[in-house]
């Protein structure tokens, strides 16, 4: 499915989507074009792509041409998104009923506010999260109405080498985010405090923070594989009178498990607060 790719704002999460597109021959290199802040971002970028994708700053007397792909992929950061409109409304092409794809990458831009930005193309939002990045992600999608089954699975195609992905409702892409895109942050504090609290037991601290990653690797592909409740697992490991239910029992009493439902409703909350700036 050889096709062409404009990209407005080329970080690890867009180099994340089309490496695997790349090496799989679904996209050459020479048919992607990306605009970028400025010359030193061209620079970096190039060094650790493959040859042949074209890379121009913004101010770039070329950057125009990011508007003739088949599909462009929005990858700024949302306050950047005016500077984008002013600059799209008279370039996006006009093509009658065929209208080019546009998928948002963008928290909190809502397919209502991309719609008014973009009249002139069909457009998407998606939320990937930052295992992606290793190919182990997950990518919430929801789409404009009026898409065909054919361009939805185009997209889908798009996120698959990198992340499982799901179309949902937009309505529930706040909550997706809150778990799946702001959970790795929640993992990464807990892995931390769970190295420290080894390091405070007496293991060298290399030694600990390789524990608490495997371990917590290893606990959520057993969870995975064997398909079991979250419960199951605790209650295989809490032995009667043993270490494991002392300790749950103290994450209990200080409110472990209180201060993570509520770190992702309130995630969820603020992500609604920023779709309707």
């Amino acid at each position: 499915m050889s096709f062409s790719v404009g990209v407005i704002g080329l970080g690890r999460m867009a180099q994340a989507l089309l490496l695997p597109l790349i090496e799989s021959e679904d996209v050459l290199p020479e048919r992607i074009f990306a605009v970028v802040g400025s010359d030193s971002s061209v620079k970096s970028r190039l060094k650790h792509l493959p040859k042949g994708i074209q890379v121009v700053s913004r101010d770039d007397d070329k950057a125009d041409q990011v508007w003739n792909s088949d599909v462009q992929l929005l990858a700024v950061k949302p306050h950047q998104l005016e500077a984008v409109e002013i600059k799209a409304r008279s370039l996006q092409k006009k093509n009658g009923s065929t209208k080019p794809l546009l998928i948002s990458l963008l928290a909190g831009t809502t397919l209502g506010r991309l719609m008014k930005v973009f009249p002139q193309h069909m457009c998407v939002r998606a939320v990937p999260n930052m295992p992606s990045i290793v190919r182990a992600g997950l990518t919430g999608l929801a789409f404009q109405e009026g898409l065909s089954d054919k361009q939805k699975n185009f997209v889908m195609q798009l996120f698959n080498p990198i992340s499982e992905s799901l179309e949902l409702p937009e309505g529930q892409l706040d909550a997706f985010l809150a778990l799946t895109s702001s959970g790795p942050a929640y993992i990464a504090l807990i892995a931390e405090a769970l190295a420290d609290g080894a390091v405070a037991a007496g293991l060298p601290r290399d030694l600990s923070n390789y524990l608490s990653h495997r371990m917590l690797f290893g606990s959520a592909l057993l969870l995975k594989e064997k398909g079991l409740h979250p419960a199951e697992l605790k209650d295989l490991v809490a032995s009667p009178g043993g270490t494991t239910i002392a300790a749950l029992r103290h994450l209990e009493k200080v409110g472990l498990r209180s201060a993570l439902i509520e770190a992702v409703a309130v995630a969820a909350e603020r992500s609604r607060e920023l779709s309707s700036y």
